[in-house]
């Protein structure tokens, strides 16, 4: 049986290096040039470019390992948008996420309309089974949208009051891309935000543990099973 190649075949580093890099740009605040000056203080010579093409390379790659690990996706889907500007033009993120708080999916979109809305639909039933129930705001494109997939025609739909800084599960996932908006100084490219954006959510939220629920031994264990893994 041939085995499969490594993440890391063909790099010059090792891979404790790369996939400290890369943890640390999808889970922190930090710049390029933060985990450069984080490598360097640790004796490990790297530019911020080399970080830059490790993170393009391998994000994707254990952005779809997190999600293959952690749990099975609740039965509630979370819909919302945000807008975001690209080099001076507004775009929509669509974000899904579970009665968990897990991020389900993300696709950044220029209109925030019906076939927006079933657009995103479908690709998120690409990697989630059919919900027992989403939630959405007031948009009217979410009904239009769904009463075309046929998948999706008899789940229940619930509505919410749509305003910002609102306390529930779509508004607060916003937050984090928030955070890194501005740390970035705003998103440039279309192409680039989608795979940041996609990779930013599992990864971030993989290591982001709900400390305040755990004692301090439970914590320790679980985050050291996560560095292993």
């Amino acid at each position: 049986m041939k085995k499969s190649k490594s993440f890391y075949h063909g790099h010059l580093f090792p891979a404790v290096v790369i996939s400290c890099a890369v943890r640390w740009y999808f889970r922190f605040h930090l710049s390029l040039r933060d985990i450069e000056e984080l490598l360097f203080e640790r004796d490990i010579v790297v530019s911020y470019e080399t970080v830059r093409r490790w993170c393009d390379k391998l994000g994707a790659g254990f952005a779809h390992w997190v999600k293959a690990v952690r749990r099975d996706p609740g039965n509630t889907w979370h819909l919302d948008e945000l807008f975001v500007t690209l080099r001076g033009e507004a775009y929509v993120p669509w974000r899904a996420v579970d009665d968990h708080g897990a991020e389900l999916d993300i696709l950044p979109q220029k209109r925030r309309d019906t076939a927006a809305a079933e657009r995103f639909f479908r690709r998120v039933l690409r990697s989630c089974p059919v919900p027992r129930k989403i939630v959405t705001d007031q948009l009217r494109g979410y009904p239009a949208a769904k009463s075309r997939i046929p998948e999706l025609a008899n789940v229940r739909h619930v509505y919410v009051k749509a305003a910002a800084r609102v306390n529930n599960r779509a508004e607060n996932s916003h937050q984090p891309t928030r955070e890194r908006e501005r740390r970035l100084r705003g998103f440039r490219d279309l192409k680039r935000t989608q795979a940041f954006l996609s990779n930013f959510g599992p990864i971030r939220q993989h290591f982001a543990l709900k400390r305040h629920l755990l004692r301090a031994s439970l914590y320790r264990k679980q985050i050291t099973q996560r560095f292993d893994a």
